[in-house]
């Protein structure tokens, strides 16, 4: 099943969510009987925990729709994994960008965390704002993002994957001189409108995250190129990691990391400018887009 929050254009202030139905021509609107401008389809995994997914109220064209970032206002901030990616491991370490690891050490050993707060989800085919004032090395990350259903605490690998509710895609944009200035990752990756998602949320068990194809197109050329086959630490270990000592809640967001072919794996790096299109897609999901626009 594919989950949306949306608006409509003849009523743009009122956050909506539906099925998306699977030619994409229309949205089955669910009428949850809750404010959903925050949650957005957050709202439909807490009534399908409890076995109370409503029933369809309206169906509107595909047309008539604006999607929205499917968690619109996460309840806290975005989990991130680091250098998940055993190429784009060695990209980043041969940048000059990587104050993560010593000379030789590529490929981390353990996992590698960081967040993003609420504030800096933005939407598809919204505006990304380059903060000329703050940074102009502003570089793209494509990554597949996981949403949590069924909350816990000390989650085995064994039973991590029963925790998945579904998946989403999120371009993890970051400033990579604020990135390698304060030598942490937090502050670079967590300007307003840096983190991109959507465009809607499929169901676990629709597809295989084991075998995900992840691809990132600038302007129409293919920077990104690669697969969930890829990864250094798969999903499980990744609940497992944050659930050991951090509770995990129902619409909790995991972004598992980004394959080769940033802006900094490029001699010299090639950063995002004003007018930029970065389109973002996951194999069985779907294509994220926006616009890069300096201000």
């Amino acid at each position: 099943m594919k989950y949306a929050a949306f608006s409509l254009a003849k009523d743009p202030s009122k956050t909506r969510v539906g099925i998306v139905s699977a030619d994409g021509n229309t949205v089955q609107e669910l009428d949850l009987g809750v404010d959903v401008s925050e949650d957005g389809i957050v709202a439909i995994l807490k009534s399908d925990l409890v076995g109370k997914l409503p029933k369809p109220v309206a169906t509107h064209a595909f047309s008539d729709v604006r999607l929205l970032a499917p968690v619109p206002r996460p309840r806290r901030n975005i989990f991130c994994v680091g250098k998940n990616y055993h190429e784009h491991a060695k990209e980043f370490s041969n940048s000059g960008f990587d104050g993560s690891a010593k000379p030789g050490e590529d490929i981390p050993s353990h996992a590698i965390f960081f967040t993003k707060p609420p504030e800096s989800v933005t939407g598809p085919n919204t505006d990304v704002i380059i903060p000329i004032a703050v940074s102009t090395c502003i570089d793209y990350e494509a990554e597949l993002t996981i949403v949590i259903g069924k909350g816990g605490k000390g989650i085995s690998e064994a039973d991590a994957m029963k925790h998945v509710w579904g998946y989403t895609a999120i371009n993890d944009v970051t400033a990579r001189d604020w990135q390698q200035r304060h030598k942490q990752w937090f502050l670079g990756k967590s300007f307003d409108t840096f983190c991109p998602m959507g465009p809607w949320v499929v169901t676990a068990d629709e597809v295989n995250a084991e075998d995900i194809s992840v691809k990132c197109w600038v302007n129409g050329e293919l920077r990104q190129n690669s697969n969930t086959k890829d990864l250094i630490f798969d999903i499980p270990n990744m609940i497992a990691t944050i659930s050991a000592g951090i509770t995990l809640y129902p619409g909790d967001l995991i972004a598992t990391g980004t394959p080769v072919g940033v802006g900094i794996g490029f001699k010299p790096p090639k950063y995002l400018v004003n007018g930029d299109v970065v389109v973002v897609e996951m194999g069985g999901i779907g294509k994220l887009e926006n616009t890069f626009v300096a201000v």
